[in-house]
């Protein structure tokens, strides 16, 4: 079994955590752009939402192969072994990358939500004004489309 290396696990665990506060904040502006429905501004918050991500990817296969598996020995077992120090600030470190996490999972649910409540809207708008359609979306040229929402154009001229 391989021993913690504090030196090299304190920068990675800064490093998710510092990685998982900037993703949260683009995904704030990103909540912020789809409200205002700045759809640029979304598209370019969403780029550096996924360069981050791929980023904290990176530190996190690093952050596993560090860390015993839980299996084999779990995180707090691990870090009783370092001394009293270290393995305080080991243990601070972890609790608030979990914070950080469990933080950023309640604000993208939240916002899931408020997506999903939109589209529903949105669904019973157009069941409402169009009942003659029975819920049906068709192109311009008749043929039926899926009713996901993703992009949608009313055409209000007539």
């Amino acid at each position: 079994m391989k021993e913690l290396n504090f030196e090299r696990c304190v920068p990675v665990l800064t490093g998710e955590i510092d990685l998982l506060k900037k993703i949260s904040a683009l995904q704030g502006k990103v909540r912020q752009a789809v409200m205002s429905r700045d759809w640029t501004g979304f598209d370019e918050k969403i780029q550096e939402i996924n360069l981050l991500g791929t980023e904290f990817a990176g530190l996190e296969a690093e952050r596993v192969g560090l860390f015993p598996a839980d299996e084999e020995k779990p995180f707090y077992a691990a870090i009783s072994d370092l001394p009293a120090e270290e393995g305080r600030e080991l243990s601070r470190l972890y609790r608030e990358l979990k914070m950080e996490t469990l933080k950023m999972r309640a604000l993208n649910e939240t916002f899931l939500a408020y997506l999903n409540e939109a589209k529903a809207l949105a669904a019973a708008y157009i069941e409402t004004v169009c009942p003659a359609r029975g819920g049906k979306l068709y192109t311009r040229k008749g043929r039926r489309v899926s009713q996901d929402l993703k992009s949608i154009v009313l055409n209000n001229s007539l």
